[in-house]
């Protein structure tokens, strides 16, 4: 997923950069208002998600928001120190899908990208009628949470069907355990890590696929799209 840094702090966006490519993300840095503006022409819809900081040298944040709205329906999330409740409607008026308060955790930040991005993708696929992922040999029906491999269906529980669906969504894109918790079993990671184990392992069986699901060391897991 290509992603939108508006970062004025070199030191910050470097770091946070890192952390991002390192989870798969293809990222651009704009460092004021104008260049993350002028990044967003011609194709503003190139980029999955803008991940804009208010405290820009050129421009308010906020301004800047309301800019890119009127330009690309491309998500915002919205990083800030600024706590107050009133300052998150005013974000979230102008247009912004997320908001993240500083200082934040890196894994939560990743966890609010995936989530917009993924809110659009199925809005988009609602709009265009698509109602299936196709990764190779594997389908996946999302209206009737169905899977099946070359063919022939696989019967899936609830949960298992839940996180193949969260992992085909992006494939490649690693997901951290605890968005995986978050967003499937919603709730904490405590005390349910072995539960996510347990359920790789079986979908990893039943669809005798081994190298579908792919383990990342320390980080979480993500989907390796099989071949046709």
């Amino acid at each position: 997923m290509r992603l939108l840094l508006v970062e004025d702090d070199n030191h910050v966006a470097a770091a946070l950069s890192a952390v991002l490519k390192r989870h798969g993300f293809d990222v651009t840095h704009a460092r004021n208002g104008e260049e993350a503006l002028q990044a967003l022409v011609p194709e503003g819809d190139g980029f999955g998600v803008v991940l804009l900081d208010l405290g820009l040298p050129d421009q308010d944040g906020y301004e800047v928001c309301g800019k890119i709205r009127k330009r690309t329906s491309t998500p915002v999330i919205m990083v800030t120190a600024r706590a107050d409740v009133r300052s998150r409607i005013h974000g979230l008026n102008l247009g912004a899908d997320d908001y993240v308060v500083k200082p934040y955790d890196t894994g939560e930040l990743l966890a609010r990208i995936h989530a917009v991005s993924r809110r659009t993708t199925h809005e988009e696929a609602a709009q265009g009628g698509e109602s299936s992922l196709h990764l190779g040999v594997v389908r996946i029906e999302l209206p009737t949470r169905q899977v099946s491999v070359g063919g022939s269906v696989v019967q899936l529980t609830r949960k298992e069907f839940d996180l193949l669906a969260l992992l085909a969504q992006r494939p490649g894109v690693v997901f951290r355990r605890e968005q995986i918790i978050s967003e499937v079993w919603r709730t904490s990671w405590e005390g349910t890590g072995r539960t996510l184990e347990v359920h790789v392992a079986s979908l990893r069986a039943k669809l005798r696929m081994p190298a579908l699901i792919e383990t990342v060391r320390g980080v979480g897991y993500r989907l390796v799209a099989p071949a046709a």
